[in-house]
């Protein structure tokens, strides 16, 4: 089974550079089930019910959230219809929404599951991912031996120490929220593939997806400041994993695709 998996998307360039970039990818890399994670695409904090829905119909078998999965309300309210958007499983079982869930994957079957960790967050609380963990992926692996986490944490050690524990559990756990892509992908000698942040889709030429400016203002006055995108060299960044019938990863890809030079490839080979 191959799994895309698209790095959080930040705002309306980030909705861009996904839109943009699927035709190319699709055509290199085909994928059985697409992931994408889009904690960050509605003004770079949170996910709307509008572009939930856009981003579905663009592609994305399931969207994933984290922190700032009920920051917009529209879409809290619809949690329990939106199959396809998943908030982090070890939050209070009160919490609306999923946190985890089976979905039809290339004749098969797939389990995805969101965890948040615990280092950092200051607005929403979860339980210990490391505690959580065992009991939810034996719950999934009933269904299907093909798990993918995403692992929704700032800090590195924390994101290393999960790997480790889930290793040889899943299929792969990818980091993400730090919004950076990191050069540690690999697999574990248990069969789980895994890597410290898969990235972001949006400005390449930013801080985090959001304008450098307005970021740099923050650090000056402390007024936090999210509303301003940028829109400076859009890219969607990921990872690709494929993943045996014994649920076991075979390998993990960084995948990385700058909209303007897809753009003049494919031009070329329509001129052609």
């Amino acid at each position: 089974m191959k799994i895309l998996y698209v790095a959080e998307i930040v705002g309306k360039a980030g909705i861009y550079a996904f839109r943009k970039a699927l035709p190319e990818l699709k055509r290199t890399k085909p994928w059985d089930f697409l992931i994408a994670c889009a904690d960050g695409a509605t003004g770079g904090g949170g996910l709307g019910r509008n572009h939930a829905a856009y981003l579905h119909k663009l592609g994305a078998n399931v969207l994933t959230t984290g922190e700032c999965c009920f920051y917009k309300k529209d879409l809290t309210e619809e949690f329990e219809r939106l199959p396809y958007v998943l908030r982090p499983d070890n939050l209070n079982p009160e919490a609306p929404g999923f946190g985890s869930r089976i979905y039809r994957a290339g004749g098969g079957k797939i389990a995805v599951a969101v965890l948040l960790g615990q280092n950092g967050f200051g607005r929403l609380h979860a339980s210990s991912p490391f505690a959580h963990l065992p009991a939810m992926l034996e719950r999934l692996r009933r269904e299907t031996p093909c798990v993918l986490v995403d692992f929704h944490a700032q800090a590195t050690a924390e994101k290393k120490a999960l790997f480790l524990a889930a290793d040889g559990l899943c299929s792969a756990v990818v980091g993400s929220h730090t919004r950076v892509q990191t050069a540690d992908e690999c697999v574990l000698p248990g069969g789980t593939a895994v890597i410290g942040d898969a990235g972001r889709t949006g400005s390449s030429e930013s801080v985090g997806g959001c304008e450098t400016a307005s970021r740099i203002r923050e650090y000056l006055s402390g007024i936090p400041d999210w509303t301003k995108d940028a829109w400076e060299r859009p890219a969607l960044q990921g990872v690709y994993v494929d993943i045996g019938t014994d649920g076991k990863a075979r390998s993990i890809e960084r995948v990385r695709i700058d909209v303007e030079e897809a753009e003049n490839r494919g031009k070329g080979e329509g001129a052609d």
